[in-house]
């Protein structure tokens, strides 16, 4: 249960700070005074977003804290997943600063609004003015009967095999208009990679064909040249090999006699079979080249059939060409093949199906079963709050497609009159009958929720006289289970709370400020006085107050 509320400097509350009991907490007070502003306090620590809008001074921290009394609520699995101290006493703060950014901590440990909220949604549930506008949505209506019928967990369990089936599908979705798309491609592609493997194009092949482009345009010129160099080597004896082996032999006659000759006479023979080596390779090289004017014909075809392609697929490096030939094949590979990636995926598909199918059977069986006791709770309730001839029905039919909650869609049916058949709720029910219908809900929701406080911003909205007081009574039950905060504006309802807050403006020079005060029992016969009877109070509406609270004090 919430303890302690504390805010400041948010929307026209400059600071304030409240103590909630167990049991009944009445809020009143004037239209406009701020009432639903502290509702929206509390929705930052439910984890809501919030914008530099909420500070009510632009150079100030917004700060919402609550501390909450967790100590029978089980919850010391979520601190120890989350790494956060436990204590029984437990606080939760937000902070707005002035730049727009948000902290959150949890018993001063910080934490993101995901966790914030999870936390929050364990122990707090606030009803807003607005959800009775919601009873008509669908989507709505399928919440409030799975709050009843089915467990958070079997709902996780079906979002994630929905959430796997979404994803294969999508998966196969885009493989089937890859394999259209593909398989209209099939020819040309594979034409394409038929000419790149007719060509049979090797690595380094451009260059090699260049260079050899190169020596037959170049051949006569290159044959002259060898033939000459070996002319001037090694042809005959005025050649220089014969002269050199000449000049050795005499060098040699004077060796005996001249050692210092002998270092020169072995540099020369060496120098000179160097040049024989040489001779002779040039010889060899000069034997092998050739004018051939069909070699240089069938290598220029060769090399404009490469340039060819090149041009034709617009690629610059010869290289590109072999990779274009392998993903080309990769890709015809993958068409090939697709018609069996197809059928692996949609076996995939099916199987997650039919997983998910008995999945959504089991949700809609235990909706169908928790119907019956819903239809009843709330037909005999509404009765009770002087609809006597209420009718409220489920309906849950299956719709073709998976839906992240099933394959049910649920629709209320309401009643108000004899012999009327039910129609659909959004279509039939009042403003007071919605309220009614709401609290009706409330009160199995929260008994099955478990939560520790409930928050009511007028959902009486639209009720009046012995109506307002049955619904007082409600609510006012809730309260021996739970601990219940009720904003109302019906004097029926408010009389029936253990605690009765005052929320009032204070107009200052400059400013409104919102305040709040706990009423001592004399402020608070003043007050429902003022609810009877507006803000000129009468003796008369004096004791219907005291007679009202006594009555409640006597039947509670």
């Amino acid at each position: 249960m919430i303890r302690r509320l504390y805010i400041q400097n948010y929307a026209i509350i400059d600071e304030l700070e409240i103590e909630f009991k167990k049991g009944l907490n009445i809020i009143t007070g004037e239209t406009g005074a701020g009432k639903s502003i502290l509702l929206g306090a509390l929705s930052l620590i439910q984890g809501q977003r919030a914008d530099t809008f909420v500070l009510k001074s632009e150079g100030k921290s917004c700060i919402v804290e609550a501390e909450f009394d967790i100590s029978s609520y089980n919850l010391q699995s979520f601190f120890n997943q989350y790494d956060i101290d436990y204590d029984d006493l437990t606080i939760v703060r937000r902070q707005i600063n002035s730049n727009g950014k948000s902290r959150a901590f949890i018993n001063e440990i910080p934490v993101n609004l995901n966790q914030l909220k999870e936390l929050a949604n364990r122990l707090i549930d606030i009803h807003s003015q607005h959800q009775n506008l919601l009873l008509g949505n669908a989507l709505f209506q399928l919440n409030v009967l799975d709050a009843l019928a089915v467990s958070e967990d079997d709902l996780a369990d079906y979002s994630k095999v929905y959430n796997n089936y979404k994803r294969l599908k999508q998966e196969l979705n885009q493989l089937e208009a890859k394999a259209e798309s593909a398989k209209q491609e099939f020819d040309y592609l594979s034409y394409q990679l038929n000419e790149l493997k007719a060509a049979n194009l090797k690595e380094n092949e451009l260059d090699e064909l260049e260079q050899l482009q190169n020596e037959l345009n170049h051949a006569a010129d290159i044959k002259s040249a060898l033939e000459f160099a070996y002319a001037s080597l090694n042809a005959d004896e005025l050649s220089i090999l014969p002269k050199l082996k000449e000049i050795e032999l005499q060098l040699k006659k004077i060796e005996p006699y001249y050692g210092s000759i002998t270092e020169h006479v072995q540099r020369l023979e060496s120098a000179r079979l160097e040049i024989k080596d040489i001779s002779d390779e040039l010889d060899f090289l000069n034997a092998r080249v050739e004018v051939n004017d069909d070699e240089l014909e069938r290598v220029t075809q060769r090399i404009d059939t490469i340039y060819a392609l090149l041009n034709k697929h617009r690629l610059s490096e010869y290289n590109e060409l072999l990779d274009l030939k392998d993903k080309l094949e990769k890709q015809v590979s993958e068409i090939e093949n697709i018609d069996f990636s197809l059928d692996e995926k949609r076996k995939a598909l099916k199987q997650v199906e039919d997983i998910l199918s008995a999945k959504s059977d089991a949700l809609s069986k235990n909706r169908k079963q928790t119907v019956p006791k819903v239809e009843k709770h709330v037909s005999e309730l509404l009765q009770t709050l002087g609809i006597k001839h209420a009718v409220f029905k489920i309906s849950i039919d299956k719709v073709d497609e998976f839906q992240p909650w099933g394959r049910d869609k649920v629709v209320f049916y309401f009643s108000a009159n004899k012999q009327v058949a039910p129609q659909e709720l959004s279509k039939v029910a009042s403003g007071g009958e919605l309220s009614r219908l709401m609290l009706a809900l409330k009160s199995l929701l929260v008994k099955s929720s478990g939560l520790p406080t409930v928050i009511f911003d007028e959902i009486d909205t639209g009720v009046s006289g012995e109506i307002a007081h049955r619904m007082g009574e409600i609510i006012y039950s809730l309260s021996k289970g739970m601990q219940v905060i009720n904003i109302t504006h019906l004097p029926q309802i408010a009389a029936k709370g253990t605690t009765h807050f005052l929320v009032y403006k204070r107009i200052t020079d400059h400013q409104s400020l919102t305040e709040i005060k706990l009423l001592s029992p004399e402020e608070r016969v003043n007050e429902i006085a003022k609810m009877l009877s507006g803000e000129k109070v009468t003796d008369a509406a004096l004791q219907a107050a005291k007679d009202l609270l006594s009555s409640n004090v006597s039947s509670n």
